[in-house]
C-alpha cells in the first residue's frame, strides 16, 4: 500500500499489485492468447493456396497481432483489466489513479512485447518489478500507469450513512456500472473528509461525483453537496450487496381468522416525517 497524490494534491491510498498475483494474471492472459493462435494457426494450415513463404508471414503477423492486440484491445473496453486481471482482482489505472485510455494500453502492450516478456523472456519484467516500489515493469514506466489490487481488505473508514433525504432516490439508482476501484476512491475519499482542507476537498468531490455520475447514469440532485451524492451511491451499494449475501427468510403466516392484524404504532409530533429543511444534509465528522 502506498500514497497517491491526485491532481488536486489530496493523497490517497492505492494497494499496488505485486509479483506474484501478476504473474498469475499474466499466466491466465497467455493461455487465453494461446488457445486463439491455436484456433487461428488450424484454420491458416487448411488453406492450400498458402505457399511456405506466405504462410510463415501470415504466422508471424497473426502471432504479433494477437499478442500485442489482446492487451490493448482488453484494458482499452474495460479500462485497464485483461481476462487474467479480472479474475486476480487486478486493474491497470493511470498514476494519478484515473482510468487509462487507448494510448496508454498499447504503449503498455507494445513495452511488453518488445521489453518486458516476450522479446527478453519475462527476465526485464521480473527485475524491473522487483526493484519498483510500486510494482511497475517498464510498461508501466512509460505509460504512466500502476496495477492496483481491488480485492485487499479494506481498512476501516468508517460507516457511510444514507442521507436521509436522497434514500427515495437512491433506491431507484442502477449501480451495476460502478467499478469497484472508483468506489474505493469514494469510501477513502469520505473516511478522510474531515481532515482534508476545503478547497482540495471539494474540488476532489465534485471530480468524483461527475465521474460516478458518467458511470450509474445519475447525476446528484439539484442542490446536492458531492459528498452527500457519494454517500448516498457507497450507503445503498453496501445495502444491496447486504441483501445478496443474507438467505430469504420465510414467508410470515397470516394471522388467524378470528384475531385482528396488530396495528402500526402512532408517531409522536416529535417522529412524524416533516418538510426537508432548507439545508437537511450534515457533513461527514
Amino acid at each position: 500500500m502506498s500514497p497517491l497524490v491526485t491532481g488536486e494534491a489530496v493523497e490517497l491510498e492505492l494497494r499496488h499489485a505485486r509479483l506474484a498475483s501478476r504473474a498469475v494474471a499474466f499466466g491466465i492472459d497467455v493461455l487465453v492468447q494461446v488457445v486463439v493462435l491455436t484456433v487461428l494457426y488450424a484454420v491458416i494450415l487448411t488453406q492450400a493456396e498458402f505457399d511456405t513463404a506466405l504462410r510463415v508471414t501470415v504466422v508471424l503477423l497473426i502471432f504479433i497481432l494477437v499478442v500485442i492486440g489482446y492487451p490493448v484491445l482488453f484494458e482499452t473496453l474495460s479500462r485497464g483489466r485483461t481476462l487474467g486481471k479480472l479474475a486476480m482482482g487486478l486493474k491497470v489505472v493511470r498514476d494519478d489513479g484515473g482510468p487509462i485510455r487507448f494510448r496508454h494500453a498499447l504503449v503498455r502492450g507494445l513495452a511488453g512485447f518488445f521489453v518486458d516478456f516476450w522479446v527478453v523472456s519475462g527476465f526485464v519484467a521480473v527485475i524491473v518489478s522487483l526493484s519498483s516500489e510500486r510494482g511497475k515493469r517498464v510498461g508501466d514506466f512509460l505509460a504512466g500507469t500502476v496495477v492496483i489490487s481491488l480485492r485487499v481488505p479494506q481498512p476501516d473508514t468508517g460507516l457511510v450513512e444514507m442521507p436521509q433525504p436522497l434514500a427515495g432516490w437512491a433506491a431507484q439508482l442502477d449501480l451495476s456500472g460502478l467499478p469497484d476501484g472508483l468506489a474505493l476512491a469514494m469510501r477513502q475519499y469520505l473516511g478522510r473528509y474531515p481532515t482534508l482542507s476545503p478547497g482540495p476537498r471539494d474540488a476532489l468531490g465534485e471530480r468524483l461525483a461527475a465521474e460516478v455520475a458518467d458511470h450509474i447514469g445519475a447525476p446528484p440532485p439539484p442542490f446536492t453537496p458531492p459528498w452527500a451524492y457519494l454517500s448516498a451511491v457507497l450507503a445503498e451499494r453496501r445495502t444491496r450487496e447486504q441483501v445478496r449475501t443474507v438467505p430469504p427468510q420465510p414467508p410470515a403466516q397470516p394471522p388467524p381468522h378470528d384475531q385482528a392484524p396488530p396495528s402500526p404504532p402512532s408517531l409522536s409530533g416529535e417522529q412524524r416525517p416533516g418538510p426537508t429543511p432548507d439545508n437537511p444534509f450534515t457533513a461527514p465528522g
